[in-house]
């Protein structure tokens, strides 16, 4: 019956029940996202923390000495891999007792413009002071060149043009040392050896002395700037005596002495002022003491010296000849056991060490 009031009131109760039924479904639904949003959530920090372990070990050990690093990480840090031993390094073999290097005759000419800068481009393997050793082989000997020196810039230029070249090709361990005497005194050429041996021997532990004049150049590089178990005479044939030698005795341009040898002959003299004698002063020291001169044969042996005029205050000694004859009683208390100078300078340069020395005046 129309506007029944029992009608309506079924109505409204059934409009109620869809509507309770509504929101149950409605809690449920958000009640079963919200469960799958937790998991979605704990997966996705299990895969950040499993990243997380996987860092690098490289990466972990890092931050070990790293104050206020996390304990977790330390715990995750993943064992180090064991290092495989390193190799020591490989001694090199000694150097052969002939160089394989070598060309031997040489042509020399003093006729080409020569600089300084020139020389230095051309040997790149110097090290400074004029140092060099072989880099494939141990050299059997540490060479120290004595050149005694003054004013005589242009022969040392050619010096140092062709005997870097021929030394680095003896496969030698060897310094340049140019022994320069500073002021004007008389020269005196045998104390100044006696210098660069002492000044060398601060430097490094050298066992070879070559002893040369700065206008001398070997023409064979055969003739090995080395020592021998005798002192030796390395410029036996110069062009200036007509490429033989002057007299039996001559011991002059360039020579080589072991240390040993050197020291068994107390050095050399201190007091030969001037031009001349101290060579055959050297030669009497060798032979007193029962060495005798070892030499190149004539061939290996050709040197040519650079022309030039006799230096000033050079001039011959007049007391040469009686200090010659009185070698056997000076030589034990004048040599290397009386030895006294003052050095002025050391220049470490590209091509050499040039030590500037006061050795006093007569």
């Amino acid at each position: 019956m129309p506007g029944d009031p029992s009608v309506n009131f079924n109505l409204l109760h059934r409009i109620c029940k869809l509507v309770v039924l509504l929101c149950f479904l409605h809690i449920f639904v958000t009640v079963v996202f919200y469960v799958r949003s937790l998991d979605f959530r704990v997966a996705f920090a299990q895969n950040q923390q499993s990243k997380h372990n996987a860092v690098k070990p490289a990466q972990v050990r890092n931050t070990e000495d790293t104050p206020g690093v996390d304990p977790v990480i330390e715990k995750l840090k993943a064992p180090e891999e064991p290092k495989a031993p390193e190799e020591p390094a490989k001694k090199l073999e000694k150097c052969p007792e002939t160089s394989p290097l070598l060309v031997g005759p040489l042509r020399v000419e003093f006729n080409i413009p020569m600089s300084l800068d020139l020389i230095k481009k051309e040997n790149p393997n110097l090290q400074q002071g004029g140092r060099f050793k072989p880099k494939d082989c141990e050299a059997l000997q540490k060479v120290a060149i004595i050149i005694p020196f003054r004013n005589r810039d242009e022969h040392l230029k050619y010096w140092l043009y062709y005997l870097h070249p021929i030394l680095q090709r003896q496969q030698l361990d060897y310094g340049v040392y140019v022994i320069n005497q500073d002021g004007e005194e008389t020269f005196n050429r045998a104390k100044l050896l006696n210098v660069g041996y002492t000044e060398a021997l601060k430097e490094y532990d050298y066992n070879c002395f070559i002893f040369s004049d700065v206008d001398l150049i070997p023409m064979d590089d055969r003739n090995t700037y080395k020592c021998f178990s005798q002192p030796r005479h390395l410029s036996v044939s110069m062009d200036k005596f007509g490429f033989r030698l002057p007299y039996n005795q001559y011991f002059g341009g360039v020579s080589s002495l072991s240390k040993e040898q050197y020291l068994k002959i107390n050095g050399f003299p201190n007091n030969y002022w001037g031009w001349g004698g101290e060579d055959d002063d050297i030669y009497n020291r060798v032979t007193s003491r029962g060495m005798s001169i070892s030499r190149p044969s004539g061939e290996v042996g050709k040197c040519r010296m650079i022309r030039h005029n006799r230096d000033q205050k050079n001039e011959p000694n007049p007391q040469r000849f009686n200090r010659i004859a009185h070698t056997r009683e000076t030589m034990h208390k004048d040599g290397i056991n009386s030895l006294s100078y003052r050095v002025v300078s050391v220049e470490k340069l590209d091509l050499f060490t040039k030590i500037t020395v006061d050795v006093g005046k007569p």
